[in-house]
């Protein structure tokens, strides 16, 4: 684990609802991937843990005072304060593009279509977000989550991140899933525990 990634007080790693899925941002790094876009990178965690595995990192925030604090962390990663949507990166400019917690801050189908854009062929997409709640089908996880969600807080505690926060999201959890049928085609769609879901999308090669 990277030291950032362990809180200043006790020692144990940090531990929230986001951190826990970076995983699935880490696991989706392409081989050989040689650039890599962290969208709404907020403090960089997580661009600082790609950076491990990946030699150019950017990451992309519109809150001034969390990329103050990434930029102060170091890790040689590249931060820009500005909105991915009108950023002019070029089309097909990262390896990997990874957004976590991030695209209910966006219009989900702006947002996607943005992201997937960046997306160089050959390349992968790894999106973690929020959604809402909307019918029976959600209700195990949110029990799951409901149940579980206390004791990870107990045993890990819970770090709140400083970065500004959207709730309740503006999509549901099944207009999401239709989104990235639509967009995404052939993209691997998981709905998880912690009221979160993931898409990791390979765009084709040229």
């Amino acid at each position: 684990m990277s030291a950032d990634a362990r809180d200043d007080a006790g020692g144990r790693p940090r531990w929230n609802h986001n951190l826990h899925y970076h995983r699935v941002v880490l696991d989706a790094v392409p081989p050989g991937a040689r650039t890599a876009l962290d969208v709404g990178c907020g403090e960089g965690t997580l661009a600082r843990r790609l950076r491990e595995r990946v030699p150019e990192v950017t990451g992309v925030d519109l809150h001034a005072p969390s990329l103050a604090a990434a930029r102060a962390a170091g890790g040689d990663v590249t931060y820009v304060e500005g909105d991915v949507l009108t950023h002019p990166f070029a089309p097909g400019s990262f390896d990997l593009v990874a957004s976590v917690a991030t695209l209910h801050h966006l219009d989900a189908r702006t947002g996607l279509l943005r992201l997937a854009e960046l997306v160089r062929p050959g390349g992968r997409l790894a999106v973690v977000g929020l959604a809402r709640t909307s019918g029976v089908a959600d209700l195990p996880y949110e029990v799951a989550a409901l149940a579980l969600g206390p004791v990870a807080r107990w045993r890990r505690g819970y770090w709140e991140h400083p970065s500004p926060t959207v709730w309740p999201p503006p999509v549901t959890y099944a207009q999401v899933r239709g989104l990235v049928r639509e967009l995404l085609p052939g993209a691997r769609h998981r709905r998880h525990v912690y009221w979160r879901w993931s898409a990791v999308w390979e765009r084709p090669p040229a």
